[in-house]
């Protein structure tokens, strides 16, 4: 069974409050409209997946929430080391995932997503939007198999692509 990763950069967030940590960064308004639309997308695409792994930063915690509740999907894993995380760190974080399950979806933030995405396949993605989600297969029975160029683009959509399904 092939495996396939979805990464879904977290919703806009808001700069209102320049006192907060950039951790604590909440979703604005168009996040939080933005992230269960996109999750609708997902499933009218019929994307099911096995295992929500999350950043703890407020956003992508929140984002994963939206997906969750339209998955009606209970366990959110969540994992520190994805909070700005670089490609290394977030292809650890892949080889790491179980094996039992064969669709991830990971939240979690930029630079770090789009370089990543752009590394494990031959996406050429300038630019993850917020809540913009990117689906990369790889033709492996495990996670311990993913390394750099060995993943197909499936799909990139994002809030502001009118090529919907």
């Amino acid at each position: 069974m092939a495996k396939q990763l979805l990464l879904v950069r977290h919703g806009k967030s808001d700069w209102g409050n320049l006192d907060l940590k950039d951790f604590d960064r909440p979703l604005n308004k168009r996040g939080k409209e933005n992230a269960p639309e996109m999750a609708e997308r997902l499933l009218n695409r019929g994307i099911k997946f096995d295992l929500m792994v999350s950043s703890p930063a407020k956003r992508a915690k929140s984002t994963a929430k939206f997906f969750a509740e339209a998955y009606q999907f209970e366990d959110i894993q969540y994992q520190d080391s994805i909070y700005e995380a670089n490609t290394a760190t977030l292809l650890k974080v892949v080889n790491g995932l179980d094996d039992s399950a064969d669709t991830v979806i990971m939240f979690g933030h930029n630079p770090g997503f789009t370089d990543f995405a752009n590394e494990l396949s031959d996406a050429d993605i300038y630019n993850i939007p917020t809540a913009g989600v990117v689906s990369i297969r790889f033709p492996f029975e495990s996670w311990k198999m993913v390394s750099k160029g060995t993943g197909t683009l499936v799909f990139f959509d994002y809030p502001k692509n009118s090529d919907e399904i």
